[in-house]
């Protein structure tokens, strides 16, 4: 089945304009449970109540506020909220061009193929730019009256525009402290050894979200009448000192190979 487009832009360079269509590079794939009343197995539906009296409150006879630092609360009218709103807008305009890979990933929040939409020259002149520089551009873009700053690079002889998280959410590397201390030349030794075992190829479809398909199989298994018994997932323990794991690691691989 053929992605379906999510939303429609045109990507705007020095005056040059590219028709393209986002689809979306994830999915959620979560597991979302279903609350049920436990005494007649009913769906249940969560409602706002007055903190204080109790009583359910209708969504429109709600409004919205902000605490302050002081503990205040800050009333916004609806019309103020819309106010605030970015203009609407189907540009995607791109302002500067990096080396490829200048973006550090701790940026990166979520990534959108992109894909021609009418002029498919256009689209892959822009591929073909973009690969011969070894360059990604950094785009501003307003979609569904939110605006996002993102990187425009390639994947896959692909065009991808991965929105950036703001700066006030990145959090620097910094921040965690300084928890350098000094290296043994065994320790030193030992993890070299460790690392060069361990090399390999990145395979993705290695990677699956193991707690959601045992639980499809046991709805799988549940659904069709079938006696159900789950192994309990038990944690390996690993020896607290890096040299004792690097010795026991080393151990394990060495008996395998």
């Amino acid at each position: 089945m053929a992605a379906r487009a999510m939303w429609k832009g045109v990507i705007r360079i020095k005056g040059g304009r590219i028709p393209v269509k986002l689809y979306s590079a994830v999915k959620d794939r979560g597991v979302h449970f279903r609350l049920l009343h436990e005494k007649d197995s009913t769906p249940v539906s969560q409602q706002m109540v007055n903190a204080q009296t109790g009583e359910v409150v209708p969504y429109a006879q709600t409004r919205r506020a902000l605490p302050t630092g002081d503990g205040e609360l800050v009333i916004l009218e609806q019309e103020e909220i819309k106010a605030l709103e970015p203009p609407e807008s189907r540009d995607i305009e791109v302002s500067q061009f990096f080396k490829a890979g200048t973006i550090d990933h701790r940026w990166y929040n979520r990534p959108y193929y992109l894909g021609p939409d009418g002029n498919a020259a256009a689209y892959a002149a822009l591929v073909a730019a973009l690969s011969k520089s070894g360059t990604e551009g950094l785009a501003r873009w307003v979609m569904r009256k939110q605006s996002y700053a993102g990187a425009l690079r390639l994947r896959d002889d692909h065009a991808v525009l991965i929105t950036l998280h703001p700066a006030e959410q990145v959090v620097m590397a910094r921040a965690t402290g300084d928890s350098s201390r000094e290296t043994s030349k065994q320790e030193l030794a030992m993890a070299k050894q460790l690392v060069g075992m361990l090399e390999g190829d990145f395979e993705p479809d290695e990677y699956r979200d193991a707690y959601r398909e045992r639980v499809m199989e046991l709805i799988e298994r549940k659904a069709s009448g079938k006696t159900v018994r789950i192994a309990k997932v038990t944690r390996e323990r690993r020896p607290r000192e890096l040299t004792a794991a690097l010795r026991a690691s080393l151990a394990r691989e060495r008996k395998v190979a």
